[in-house]
């Protein structure tokens, strides 16, 4: 495809649970200059098209903040486009981006993204908010929460395949490790296996360690044709180039109940996957990407994703990530950054920092301690809800 973006530059706020210093413009512009500077692009004069992400208007207390954003950073008259899909609305965002780049609609776009929704409203606030991306008429009612879903998936994984809470306790422990050497990450830890299986539980078998953050942050990506990145970016020149090289999206039904007896597994990431795979000329996806962002809203999705990815056989993620196998020494490292258990996870952001994060792998720029040496190729694996909306985005060095 001759086509293929260019990611220019990235940017990202530090991610905290509590930005009090900031609002959502201003944590979207830090990430934008952050992205700008990053990119050693001088200002936003040349950008031709701007694309907001953000999964909710109540946490950001703002209509059409895509508008607002769009104009606090200075870049009307050029269009815009909002993209929200739950958890996934950060990487949806970043296909959208892809697709106006591949149309020739234009030749760079600006993919900003953000979230409040760490302290400035409870945890019980913000997990009924969270609520409303299910089926309103139909979950709402029994009381249905996300966190209790994603237990009832985990469990029959356990039940099918004899997972234990050992194994996706090395998740939490492994991936808040990574975050020590993250400096944007919001809470980095040094626990143990015991401490996650001896944390409060929440919904069993999910421990209050097995859980995502609720966060405050903002992360920006520039993506523009290889054209334009030569005539606008001084950094283009002096680092390898890094391409958007393929994506892939699938759905499943929004119901958990819809999906019995097949509950233990997300059927729209293993079809995104396959399209991406496709796309990219991957086939044996173990040996041919050198490290994987994956989507840990809690600790067990780590393992049914590496499983509906088809970097492991179904059933033996489990003991695979035991072993070691995505460990910052393993064959395919992933979640390098710390993951949405270490690093945070603002909604419209995380798909965003996701790739920020594989970027910076590729290039070769994060800190040497969680660097992946002579990484190529990168996969991103975000998902709305218990897997209703899937997409995998795929990064690569191509020279």
């Amino acid at each position: 495809m001759a086509r293929v973006p260019i990611v220019v530059g990235v940017g990202v706020t530090p991610f905290a649970a509590d930005r009090i210093d900031s609002n959502i413009r201003d944590l979207v512009t830090e990430a934008v200059l952050d992205c700008l500077a990053d990119a050693a692009v001088a200002d936003l004069s040349a950008v031709q098209h701007g694309l907001a992400s953000y999964e909710s208007d109540h946490f950001n207390r703002q209509m059409t903040l895509a508008a607002v954003l769009h104009d606090h950073i200075g870049l009307t008259p050029m269009p815009t486009v909002r993209i929200e899909g739950g958890g996934a609305t950060g990487a949806l965002a970043l296909r959208t981006a892809w697709a106006h780049l591949q149309s020739g609609l234009c030749d760079s776009i600006l993919v900003y993204g953000g979230e409040m929704n760490g302290r400035s409203v409870s945890s019980k606030t913000a997990n009924q908010l969270f609520a409303l991306s299910a089926d309103f008429d139909w979950e709402m009612m029994i009381g249905g929460t996300y966190t209790g879903f994603y237990a009832a998936m985990m469990r029959a994984h356990m039940q099918r395949y004899g997972t234990t809470e050992a194994h996706f306790a090395h998740v939490a422990v492994r991936n808040r490790a990574n975050a020590r050497f993250n400096p944007i990450a919001q809470k980095p830890m040094d626990i143990t296996i015991d401490d996650v299986l001896t944390s409060r539980p929440i919904a069993e078998p999910y421990k209050l360690l097995d859980c995502s953050l609720l966060s405050d942050g903002a992360a920006a990506i520039l993506l523009a044709t290889e054209d334009w990145a030569r005539a606008h970016s001084e950094k283009f020149r002096q680092r390898p180039p890094v391409h958007f090289a393929a994506t892939g999206c699938a759905t499943d039904t929004m119901r958990l109940g819809d999906r019995y007896p097949h509950l233990s597994n997300f059927r729209a990431k293993q079809a995104a996957a396959a399209q991406a795979y496709a796309m990219a000329g991957i086939s044996t996806p173990l040996k041919q990407i050198d490290v994987a962002e994956l989507y840990d809203s809690y600790s067990g999705v780590e393992i049914q994703a590496v499983e509906d990815l088809g970097f492991v056989a179904p059933g033996t993620g489990g003991p695979r990530i035991a072993d070691g196998l995505f460990d910052l020494d393993g064959d395919l490292p992933v979640n390098t950054s710390g993951g949405l258990l270490g690093r945070g996870a603002p909604v419209g952001a995380t798909g965003i920092v996701q790739a920020v994060e594989i970027a910076r792998q590729l290039w070769g720029e994060v800190d040497p301690r969680r660097q992946v040496a002579g990484a190529r190729r990168g996969l991103t694996d975000t998902h709305a809800g218990i897997g209703t909306i899937a997409v995998v985005n795929i990064f690569e060095r191509r020279d």
